[in-house]
């Protein structure tokens, strides 16, 4: 993901439609461990954080422009991520004139921007590491040669003429 300015992310974070990636390491979440990404706003809550009325988040989430985590009854809990995102998309939405379909296109191509630069960061690193091996073998191959052996040099031909006349 890509880091955004300290006031929260942007739009370009997680899977289109707003839905988040699976955490890294398959990291559980922890009642005690909370994160930007910790679902813990009820709808009143993030409505009232984002300035935003209810009924706009709930049509937000039925766009797929912000997706909230769920609760085990289909409540809506938003996390502070979340609720960056509803502000920046009632920024673009008011502030840039962009229609909501609009809106939904910028953060699928944010996220595929962000997804394809994360694979990047992988083919850089794993071309780092066998740029790596391949130095590490040339080394041992280099290492491998016996001393005992001098190198040929092959002689340069002339295509000069040379008489050789005995002594008689």
């Amino acid at each position: 993901m890509m880091d955004q300015d300290p006031i929260g992310p942007g739009l370009g974070e997680g899977l289109p439609g707003g839905r988040r990636p699976p955490r890294a390491g398959g990291a559980p979440r922890h009642a005690y461990q909370l994160t930007e990404e910790t679902p813990v706003y009820v709808i009143s809550v993030a409505a009232e954080l984002s300035g935003l009325h209810p009924q706009t988040l709930r049509q937000y989430d039925r766009l797929g422009l912000v997706c909230p985590d769920r609760t085990a009854g289909r409540g809506r809990r938003y996390s502070a991520r979340d609720i960056q995102q509803l502000r920046e998309v009632q920024r673009l939405s008011q502030d840039e004139g962009i229609n909501l379909a609009g809106i939904k296109r910028i953060i699928e191509l944010e996220n595929q921007v962000a997804a394809l630069q994360s694979r990047i960061g992988e083919l850089a690193d794993s071309l780092e590491g066998a740029a790596s091996a391949l130095q590490q073998r040339e080394a041992a191959v280099h290492a491998s040669y016996r001393r005992d052996l001098v190198p040929y040099q092959q002689v340069q031909q002339s295509s000069a003429l040379v008489v050789w006349r005995p002594k008689r």
